[in-house]
Parts: C-alpha cells; structure tokens; sequence
C-alpha cells in the first residue's frame, strides 16, 4: 500500500486472521496494519485500556523483522495481540495494576514467546482488576476501562483491558488470565470470544499468580476460531512449569451431527430476576438443539456449593501468599476492596486447608458422574449485568453473581469457551460458555463456532460482520488417523463413547462408494452391523472421526471378532481406514443393505417395534 486510499483500507481492515492473512497475500505489509491498531487507539480515546503501549517503532520494527508471508510456520504471522498487564514482556513493566508492585521483566513470559515465535505482534499491556482480583474491571488505582458495548456496563474482569481491546477491534486477540471466570466474563461483557483453556495447557511461567494451583492464561478473540488459532499458538508444553500438562490440541473441526449437552434444571438456573437474560439463554438452547444437541437438565446445586469454595474458603490463602509482603510492608498499595477479599486469609489456619481439599475430593466425586455423561455443559456466561453504578454502591455482591456460572469451573478441572448467541430482546449480547473436562478444549470450540456463526452478532463493538467460515471438511491433524464407522459407534449410538473417551473429533458425515453391503449381525446388546465389499453392493452411510494416533492402538484392543479395520473407499473416491466384517459372520445375518445405513435400519426397527406393541394392545 502506497497511498491514502490503501491506507483508509487498512485502518478498516477488519482484524481477524482470516482477513489480515489474505490481505497481507494479496500484498499489505504488516508495518500498515500496525499501524492502523495504533489510530484505532487514539480514535478510541479511553486511557484505561492500556497501562503500556509497546513504542510504534519497536512494534513497526518487530513486523519488518517477520520476514517473507508465512502463515505454515508461523500461524499467526502479522496478527496483533495485547496483553493482561499481569503478564510479561521482556523490555516492558508488569504492574499487576499495583504502581507499588512495579518491576521490569528481563524476557517474555513462555507463552508470549510461543506466541512471538508464531508471527504474532505485541501492541502493549492492558488495564485488570488489580492481582486479577475480581470479575467487574473497576478495582484498579487506573482509570477503568469502559465497556465496549455501553459504558455504563461494567467491564468485566479481571482481564478488563485485554477484552475491551479486543472488542474495539484494536488488535486480533488479546490474552487474559483466568482463575474464577475472567477469561469468560469480560468476553460476556463485551461481545466477544473467552476462550478459558484446561489448566496446565498455556503455562504460566512469566505470570504474577493469583491462585496458582488454579490459574490459566486465556484468550480473548473476535471469532472462535482465531481464539483457537491463538490458542493452539501458544499451547507449548513447558517441561519447566510444575503446573504444565502435555496436550495435543487438533484443528478446529465441527461438532458431531449428536451429541449430549447438560444445562442448569429449571431450579437451579440464576438470572438475578433478570428475565431478558433468561430468555436469550432459552434462544440459545434453542439454537444448540438445531445442531444436533440433546439436553439434559441437571441439578446444579453441587456446582454452586462447589464455587463457594473459591472465595469463601482456603483458596484465597493463594492469592495472599502472592502480596503478603506488600499489605505488611504497604499495606494502603493495594486497593482496598482487592485488600479485603485477600485479606479474608487469614481466618484460616493449615487444618481448613486438608479439610477444603478432602471437600472438593467429595464434590469431585459427586459431579464426575454427572459431567461424563453428556458430551458438555452450556450455562449462562454471566446471570445478568452489572453498572457501574451498581459497584460503586456495593462492590462486593455484584462480583459474587457475577461468578455464579464460572467460579466452579477451575476447581473442577474444566475447559471452556464464551460465545456470543443471538443478542437479547433489549440489544445487549448473548452468551453461553460450553464446558467440558480438561483436554477436550476442540470439542467445546467446534460447537461454540457454530453457535456464534447462528448468531447474526457482529464482531465486539466494530460493527465488522462475522466471516464466513470455510465450507471445507476439517481434516485430521498430523498426530491422528482418521476412522470410518458404520454403526454403533457413530455420533448418539451406544459406543460412541470409546471413540470420544480416547479424545475422538468428528469429522465429516458421508458415503461408501456404491459396492458395499451392510449386515445385522446375530448376538449383542448392542447390536452390530457388519460391512463387507462387494461390487453389486451400495453406498453406506458412515461418519469420519478422528482418533489421536496414540490412542488408536487402544481402541482396536476392543474391536471383537468378526468386526476388524481395513480401508474402505468413499463415495469421491478418496481411502480411509474404517470397519469391515469376516465374511465368514454373515452367513446368518439379516442384509440390511437396502436401508442405506445402520441408524436408518436402527429407526426401522423402532418403528416396527411401535407397530407390533400398538398391534398387541388393539
């Protein structure tokens, strides 16, 4: 770009990765879209977003030293990104939003670097609920930031600034940081993505803990796939954090055509009185449903007992092990109501602590049950909204409501993912958050991709429409094989199971080529079909999953006779590994070719069933 026009084109530019990438194809340079995130922040004019910008040359000189476009090796190549100002960058001060806890850091935090490595660009530091402290964005000495959507709309916090950033379309992901819900609420807050990862996945070295044992860096982005995009960027096993866990993280696929989702039962959900917000909750169950989802309502009473525990009980000794220095050496540094929730520590003594841990062990046990089986939970993000207004006369109870829905999660050891849904009958947004246990972060974005493209919202505060998202069937990653399968073992069946246990993605719902027949074999439950080759055949239907190659040895060790792997052909011709038959077991089979597939023939038989019991009742 060389001249005012091109320039007017890039400060329009809408930032997600998508676009920034065909742009910087087609021939911008990166210097021109830094530079346009650099006007959107003076034409924005709100001083508490960022507490330190990166100097626009040091920025402009970081894009110039990217190289030749390469988004391959570097998935993020160009793409700007801001920081929880709790996080470190080398040459820039960490403030925690405590101006008496000030240091610079001499590098930056792991998962900044990974981020780097991956082309991204840091443009500064954002403002934060002072030692991620809280999920409302106003307990900071700094200005507070203001929403995005409506000023008067509290922020949301603790990762305020980081959420704010995004939604004004500042720059293309932020990260934030996650203890009790401020990956997710600001997000809510905002119109935007929260992208909470499983704990361990992103490590936290380089980062000021508020409860380590349960902290998480997260990400906030315009769309779920650039939250996840970032995401797997940074995603790097550190062998140096004691809290890392090793993960492999597949491209973003699609939820499978079924699948089980448990919701809050009519008892327990909690709007505040606020029935707009119910009802947009309702609209987005809806929404859930046309893609293939079965509900479950659930007694969250446990979950809630469960989130009591954050702040009410030991776990707030770890965000006081964090500044007990400081609230002894200078104790007016911190701000008061942070001062307050901290200092609640010290009403506790080393025996509350083993009895704290041997209660979530009993709450642990309790829920597991009930978390397995469905494929996810979907509760509200936020209950309702809060004014500013609102916390300058109390600055405690809003914060607590706020953290109805995510205050239980890390203590559970879940994953999960804010989306936008349809905006509420009043014009403010939507959102759920899709929860399920740690590792499975792909399966939770699959679906909310596909809840925010239902949504018709556009994209934070810029007005920028959604982008279409690519039609193409997602493929298996690198480390997974790809598996046919013909009957129970398909998305709603009874075995479905072994393939999701074993961290199994859906991919693609198609056909055999058209030299295929299908069998009822004898024995069960559950009943089997089997599948053998022959050219006077037809085409079966079948679903493609993917299974992470060091799981597939496992799942064959449970394939019983006569069933086995072989490689079927598709209907375009293409080769995948799937089920076949011995044809030695068909011989006192029922051929079940003529339905097409195993859950048409399973439906027949159900409706021959209906029959035969209204027949015998007649």
């Amino acid at each position: 770009m060389h001249n005012l026009e091109d320039a007017r084109m890039s400060q329009n530019l809408p930032l997600t990765i998508g676009t920034l990438h065909q742009a910087y194809a087609a021939g911008t340079k990166p210097e021109e879209v830094i530079e346009a995130c650099y006007r959107r922040i003076d034409e924005v004019a709100d001083p508490g977003i960022f507490l330190h910008q990166i100097p626009l040359e040091t920025a402009i000189s970081d894009a110039r030293a990217l190289g030749p476009f390469d988004p391959v090796n570097k998935p993020l190549w160009g793409v700007p990104f801001a920081i929880k100002d709790n996080v470190d960058a080398k040459g820039a001060p960490t403030t925690a939003a405590c101006p008496a806890y000030e240091y610079d850091a001499g590098e930056d935090a792991f998962a900044v670097a990974a981020l780097r490595n991956a082309g991204a660009i840091l443009i500064g530091k954002t403002n934060l609920d002072q030692f991620a402290t809280g999920l409302v964005g106003v307990r900071t000495p700094y200005p507070v930031p203001k929403n995005a959507i409506d000023p008067e709309i509290v922020p949301g916090g603790s990762s305020s600034g980081s959420g704010v950033a995004v939604a004004h379309g500042m720059v293309s992901f932020s990260i934030g940081t996650d203890t009790a819900g401020s990956g997710r609420v600001p997000a809510a807050l905002n119109n935007i993505v929260g992208l909470k990862p499983s704990l361990g996945a992103l490590s936290n070295a380089g980062v000021v803990p508020a409860c380590l044992s349960l902290d998480t860096l997260s990400i906030f982005a315009l769309t779920v796939e650039d939250a996840y995009a970032a995401f797997r960027a940074a995603a790097v096993f550190n062998p140096n954090d004691a809290y890392a866990r090793e993960f492999s993280f597949p491209p973003l696929g699609g939820p499978s055509p079924m699948f089980k989702v448990g919701i809050p039962d009519q008892k327990t959900r909690e709007f505040c009185g606020d029935a707009i917000q119910s009802g947009a909750f309702d609209t987005a169950l809806e929404d859930l449903k046309s893609l293939g989802a079965e509900i479950t309502e659930i007694d969250f009473t446990p979950f809630y007992e469960t989130a009591q525990m954050l702040y009410g009980g030991v776990w707030v000794a770890e965000r006081y092990t964090v500044i007990q220095d400081l609230l002894a050496s200078n104790p007016d540094a911190v701000h008061p109501v942070t001062r307050e929730v901290v200092e609640v520590a010290k009403r506790f003594d080393a025996a509350d602590t083993f009895r704290s841990f041997y209660k979530l062990q009993e709450f642990k046990r309790q829920l597991l049950p009930i978390i397995n089986s469905v494929d996810m939970l979907c509760v509200p993000t936020i209950p309702t909204f809060f004014t500013v207004t609102d916390l300058e006369k109390d600055p405690i109870g809003p914060n607590s409501k706020l953290g109805t829905y995510t205050n239980f999660v890390n203590l559970m050891d879940l994953c999960g993912i804010a989306v936008p849904t349809k905006r509420r009958s009043d014009a403010r947004p939507g959102s759920v958050t899709l929860l399920a246990p740690a590792g499975q972060d792909e399966k939770v974005a699959a679906v909310a991709a596909q809840l925010h493209e239902m949504s018709g919202a556009t994209l934070g505060a810029t007005g920028w429409a959604l982008p279409k998202r690519d039609a193409g069937p997602p493929q298996p990653g690198t480390s997974e094989i790809a598996l046919a399968v013909v009957g129970a073992h398909m998305s709603g069946l009874p075995l479905n199971h072994e393939l999701t246990r074993l961290g199994g993605r859906f991919l693609k719902a198609c056909k055999t080529a058209a030299s295929y027949k299908l069998f009822a074999l004898p024995g069960g439950p559950p009943v089997r079909p089997g599948m053998l080759f022959d050219a006077e055949g037809a085409a079966i239907d079948l679903e493609v999953w993917a299974l992470p190659a060091n799981k597939f040895g496992e799942f064959i060790q449970g394939v019983p006779r006569p069933l086995g792997i072989g490689t079927l052909v598709l209907d375009d011709e293409s080769e995948v590994k799937g089920f076949l038959c011995e044809a030695h077991a068909v011989q006192q089979a029922e051929d079940v070719t003529r339905f097409g597939g195993w859950r048409a023939y399973l439906g027949h038989q159900s409706s021959e069933q209906l029959k035969t019991k209204e027949s015998s009742h007649a």
